[in-house]
């Protein structure tokens, strides 16, 4: 094994060496080359949560390649005030502004259709919208809020526009990335349907965005199966330990200790943005990513997903998407 993969593992286990700003700063000796400038020209891309943190660093990053960029968010307002910076930031960027809470189905299945309306092709989706409630909630369809936004909201949105993501086969390929997190190795897949909405014990949000973050890396690669050999690739990816207004809010602890070695959002959006960019072939079963290299979904003592977990898993998602994904 080259001693460059020797490094970059010892960077991945050691997690504050991996996940810090220490990781990229190292890997980038060795990692693969940036996209090319103006390589996202006349390409399109939705960002979800684009307003702050991660998913504005992603935007401003596609739209300094040449993208189209379309920003999603929650907030007519924001969205809107996002669109000016980034308008200011790249001279002659091409943004366009969609509101849509993805955690309600209903609103996502009326924004998708009326997407479709007006966008033939997608070449990039990035599913970065995240969520830490405190306290358990349910959306208007009765799901538990994070869960519907991490999960439920975006697998609906995958579905719905898998016609303008398919149709971008004869111009390179689409790419669809879920922004996953590092703290899904801290919880294992659940599969009962009390299990999957957090009815089961006493709620914690922390554990519940880990949870819902594992369910992500199984819901990506389950799509990456059901579409393997096509023109659209689905993936996975960690951003590492980011400095974000949501891990400040939601982690201050954490925030305050790890401050100087968090890293800054351009930083925890790199991957996500080099995926949709160059559009990488991921080998095996697993297609979940850190700084540009596959990495594993499990650590070393951890089990590989149950099988029947994991199908329990996907069929509560169809149902409860009314979606028929055929697994």
């Amino acid at each position: 094994m080259p001693a460059t993969a020797v490094l970059d593992a010892v960077l991945d286990r050691s997690l504050v060496l991996g996940y810090t700003r220490i990781g990229p700063s190292l890997r980038r000796r060795w990692w693969p080359a940036d996209p090319a400038p103006g390589s996202m020209r006349g390409r399109r891309v939705v960002v979800t949560g684009a307003t702050s943190g991660i998913g504005e660093a992603i935007s401003v990053s596609l739209a300094e390649l040449g993208a189209t960029v379309h920003l999603l968010g929650r907030s007519a307002d924001k969205v809107t005030r996002y669109a000016e910076r980034l308008r200011q930031a790249v001279p002659g960027a091409d943004v366009v502004e969609e509101v849509c809470d993805i955690g309600d189905l209903d609103a996502v299945r009326a924004w998708c259709a009326d997407l479709l309306e007006r966008v033939d092709v997608l070449h990039g989706l990035v599913h970065n919208a995240g969520a830490m409630p405190p306290k358990r909630a349910e959306t208007p369809q009765g799901h538990e809020t994070a869960l519907a936004a991490h999960v439920l909201g975006p697998h609906l949105i995958t579905e719905l526009l898998l016609p303008a993501l398919g149709a971008a086969t004869t111009s390179g390929g689409s790419s669809v990335v879920f922004m996953a997190s590092g703290g899904m190795y801290g919880a294992g897949l659940r599969g009962t349907e009390d299990e999957i909405e957090f009815r089961d014990g006493t709620y914690d949000g922390v554990q519940a965005y880990a949870r819902t973050k594992r369910m992500q890396v199984v819901l990506a690669d389950a799509w990456a199966r059901r579409l393997r050999g096509g023109g659209v690739r689905v993936e996975s990816m960690h951003p590492g330990w980011v400095a974000t207004p949501g891990v400040t809010e939601s982690l201050p602890r954490f925030s305050k200790v790890m401050g100087p070695l968090l890293r800054d959002a351009r930083g925890g959006a790199d991957t996500a943005v080099w995926l949709v960019a160059t559009r990488p072939e991921s080998s095996g079963s697993h297609h979940f990513w850190h700084d540009r290299a596959l990495r594993p979904t499990t650590f070393g003592w951890q089990r590989d997903q149950d099988a029947g977990t994991v199908e329990r898993f996907l069929a509560y998602v169809s149902t409860a998407t009314a979606t028929s994904a055929a697994w």
